[in-house]
């Protein structure tokens, strides 16, 4: 097993430890677990690297990539939406109903993509034609991997306790929740545009032959 599979095997390994500090009830495993994160997430971008630049792609590389990506974001994702760290009541707007509701759809929409895009690479993959990736694709990714993390950090206040976080940091959680939605909505967004124009682009794919 070369660099970049390992790489790859570590970050699946490092999502049950994610999963494990995520859901402590200490103030301080957020800040773990948004480390634990960022780390598994800057693996895909090594791995990948060094792969290409080293000319070390494997076929267990190609299999082994996309699946420790896929399973570290869906357990972010799973992760957020249990605990539902949007819906702490400031006063300023409800968010016990709309925010499992951004948390839920935004989830599902990312999810179904990435289940949509790696179904199409298969038949493709299956007629020899090569699906790349599209620059959409990859800045969506960027602010997913940018949100998740600020989501992440979020979940601190149902570790400590709301009451104690909107009585004495109110500005400072609604500046993080403001920040999280936005960049999480953008994420949404591009990953909706990102798989449109893979669609369009690889229409070919789906023509029966």
């Amino acid at each position: 097993m070369n660099l970049p599979n390992k790489l790859s095997t570590l970050r699946i390994c490092m999502v049950p430890l994610f999963i494990v500090a995520y859901f402590l009830p200490y103030w301080w495993c957020a800040p773990i677990a948004v480390g634990l994160f960022v780390l598994a997430a800057f693996t895909d971008f090594l791995d990948g690297h060094i792969a290409r630049k080293y000319n070390m792609v494997t076929d267990l590389g190609k299999l082994l990539d996309p699946i420790a990506d896929k399973i570290l974001v869906c357990a972010a994702l799973f992760c957020i939406v249990a605990t539902d760290p949007l819906s702490v009541n400031t006063g300023s707007f409800n968010w016990s109903v709309w925010g499992r509701i951004i948390l839920a759809v935004g989830g599902i929409v990312i999810i179904a993509r990435e289940l949509l895009i790696s179904a199409m690479r298969q038949i493709a993959a299956s007629k020899g034609v090569v699906v790349q990736a599209n620059m959409y694709g990859k800045i969506k990714t960027v602010f997913q991997d940018i949100s998740l993390p600020v989501l992440i950090l979020l979940n601190a206040v149902n570790a400590v306790d709301p009451i104690t976080v909107i009585s004495e940091y109110k500005a400072l959680y609604m500046a993080g929740r403001w920040l999280g939605v936005i960049l999480f909505g953008i994420a949404v967004i591009l990953t909706i545009l990102s798989c449109i124009i893979y669609l369009v682009q690889n229409k070919k794919v789906f023509e029966v032959r």
